[in-house]
């Protein structure tokens, strides 16, 4: 695991204008809006060394985060959405998905395979932000439906890391019909004797919540990601009511049971090892 801090920070003069830092040596911290060298947040896993701030992480950092070095095997890599729905009617999700691939890198907003961490075996999904708001349309339904379907095969763990908007509008029933497939292979697992573990990051919300992500085993979820179904916001208008400060956030949901544990991201890998250990142990 890389060092954190290993460099004392520096910030920019406050006199230079924004527009004489170079593109990429700095990053303005979203929560305390310190600026960060690229650098360091990177080796501090892109969590904010002034405000512990936990940043998003894209799908392929992630996995490294969580696998040993070269063990990660991808899945189903070819699966790509089509517009079957004709969305709009004038090509306009079609051509955004062609966009958003060529942007990313990514083929849709989950990458699937198999790994081991501290050469113990297991399945791992992860969901990346970065394409369409990581939302579940048919390839992320079908992607996570095999793995799982593969990993009960295998006998092996699965592991969810989970960040999502919802359901994707533009392909409307088929993207709800996700909800029941997932669910429905994890419940498949589960009747194998089979861990499923899910790792909630922010945001964790819509279809995701109601389906797969609240169905671990365990549940991890990263300090002070927002996990929900509809968004305060929307809740506090249908329900007229004064909704807590922290609704919503993974430190309100670990008192109210929702989730199992919050885990600070520099400790996530050890934690992940430790519940393989004591699951494969069991099996």
């Amino acid at each position: 695991m890389p060092s954190f801090h290993a460099r004392p920070l520096q910030n920019p003069p406050t006199d230079s204008p924004r527009s004489d830092l170079p593109a990429g040596l700095w990053v303005k911290c979203k929560d305390c809006e310190q600026m960060v060298f690229q650098n360091i947040l990177e080796e501090a896993l892109f969590v904010c060394p002034h405000c512990d701030y936990h940043h998003p992480v894209a799908a392929r950092q992630r996995i490294a985060m969580l696998c040993d070095k070269n063990s990660f095997q991808e899945h189903d890599a070819d699966l790509v959405s089509v517009d079957a729905l004709n969305f709009a009617d004038d090509g306009s999700y079609a051509r955004k998905i062609k966009e958003t691939m060529t942007k990313t890198g990514l083929r849709d907003a989950v990458v699937c395979g198999n790994a081991t961490l501290n050469s113990l075996p297991f399945a791992l999904g992860v969901m990346d932000f970065r394409f369409f708001g990581a939302s579940m349309g048919s390839v992320v339904g079908e992607k996570l439906t095999r793995l799982i379907e593969w990993a009960t095969a295998a006998r092996y763990p699965v592991v969810i890391v989970t960040a999502s908007g919802g359901a994707r509008m533009q392909e409307g029933t088929l993207s709800l019909m996700q909800m029941a497939k997932t669910s429905g292979a994890l419940m498949r697992h589960d009747e194998a004797g089979l861990p499923f573990f899910a790792i909630l990051t922010n945001p964790t919300t819509g279809g995701v919540t109601a389906s797969f992500a609240s169905l671990g085993d365990v549940i991890l979820a990263e300090p002070k990601a927002l996990i929900g179904f509809a968004g305060p916001r929307v809740i506090k208008q249908t329900t007229n009511a004064e909704l807590p400060k922290d609704f919503q956030t993974s430190e309100y949901l670990v008192k109210h049971g929702f989730i199992d544990r919050i885990t600070h991201r520099h400790k996530l890998r050890a934690e992940l090892a430790a519940l393989l250990t004591v699951f494969s142990t069991n099996r």
